[in-house]
């Protein structure tokens, strides 16, 4: 009986091993990309502009003036190129993905060429330079000049201020900075078409840049009318018994979609318990719009399964000594 135990306990003990190993994997993490709109090189030239959008209504044949604050956070001088750009997205075949393009005209961007700045000696250009100080900030004035007549819908355009001053790291690269303030022009006149298409929900399993285990939940949403408009992704994750472990904090989940753009709106629960079994319900809304799907997540499962077969098994066992030691019990009174 003692054998059989033993080997009942070391099969168990087998089993566990084989369960720990089957979730002893290496991960791998993309890196995520830079954010432009502060800048450091390993020299410590780094540049940062305020603010980093501009939303206002424009009308024909009208006038707008701002300023936009660029610093210099580095301990030396550089000298910056201030000019405004087409604010678009590319389709790329290669990636299947809507990347941002700075050189590509639309009736979307036509206000990047509206857009003047203000030079040293007090002239408006289209592209100017400028030289800031360590540790100093500079305000630029711009202006928006619109012609007689303008399309109804949207308008995009980047304010950019490329560093010319650039500096060589000790890897050899050279560092450029190109923070840039985008300008959200919307129109007073004519026609407004708001036409999201909501499409792809999805929740996946995933490997955050961190190398932290979650669950991501994902969608595409296009833009398929003529201004811009917020997606705001909610995801949801509850217990067997109704209550809310995770849900997409306010200031997360949300994108901004200009026209003839198809992006993406994500989030991910990485705060994993051991295991368990949880409902999540992944809900894209914009405005009036909404799309919603759900699905069963299992948190090492394979380790509940282990887990509970151990357990079953000392049970088992236990249950079988009891009752062996009872009709030795019996026996023993008999006589």
């Amino acid at each position: 009986m003692k054998r059989k135990l033993l080997g009942i306990l070391s099969f168990s003990a087998l089993l566990l091993l084989g369960g720990m190993s089957l979730f002893s994997c290496s991960v791998f993490a993309e890196e995520s990309p830079k954010d432009d709109s502060n800048v450091d090189s390993p020299s410590g030239t780094s540049i940062s502009l305020m603010p980093v959008s501009k939303i206002l209504q424009i009308a024909s044949n009208s006038v707008y003036e701002d300023v936009m604050t660029v610093t210099n956070d580095g301990d030396a001088p550089i000298k910056i190129e201030v000019y405004a750009a087409p604010y678009s997205y590319i389709y790329s075949e290669s990636e299947d993905a809507y990347k941002l393009g700075f050189n590509t005209d639309n009736n979307f961007t036509q206000i990047a060429r509206w857009i003047s700045f203000k030079d040293s000696s007090g002239e408006w250009v289209k592209k100017t330079t400028f030289e800031i100080a360590p540790n100093d900030s500079l305000e630029v004035n711009y202006r928006i000049s619109t012609p007689d007549n303008i399309p109804g819908g949207g308008q995009y355009a980047v304010i950019f201020a490329h560093t010319l001053t650039s500096s060589v790291g000790a890897n050899g690269i050279r560092t450029e900075a190109s923070p840039g303030m985008v300008v959200y022009g919307r129109s007073s006149e004519g026609e407004i078409k708001v036409s999201p298409v909501i499409s792809d929900l999805k929740i996946e399993s995933e490997t955050t840049k961190d190398a932290k285990q979650g669950f991501q939940a994902t969608a595409k949403v296009k833009n398929d009318g003529n201004v811009d408009f917020n997606a705001i992704g909610v995801l949801k994750v509850q217990g067997l018994f109704g209550d809310t472990v995770y849900e997409t904090p306010e200031s997360s989940g949300r994108i901004s979609v200009i026209p003839e753009a198809e992006l993406v709106v994500s989030d991910t629960w990485t705060d994993l318990p051991f295991f368990g079994i949880y409902r999540a319900t992944w809900t894209v809304t914009v405005g009036e719009n909404s799309e919603t799907v759900e699905k069963v997540l299992f948190i090492n499962f394979v380790w509940f399964l282990i887990l509970s077969i151990i357990l079953l098994t000392i049970l088992v066992v236990w249950s079988i000594i009891r009752v062996r030691r009872r009709k030795e019990r019996r026996s023993r009174l008999a006589v």
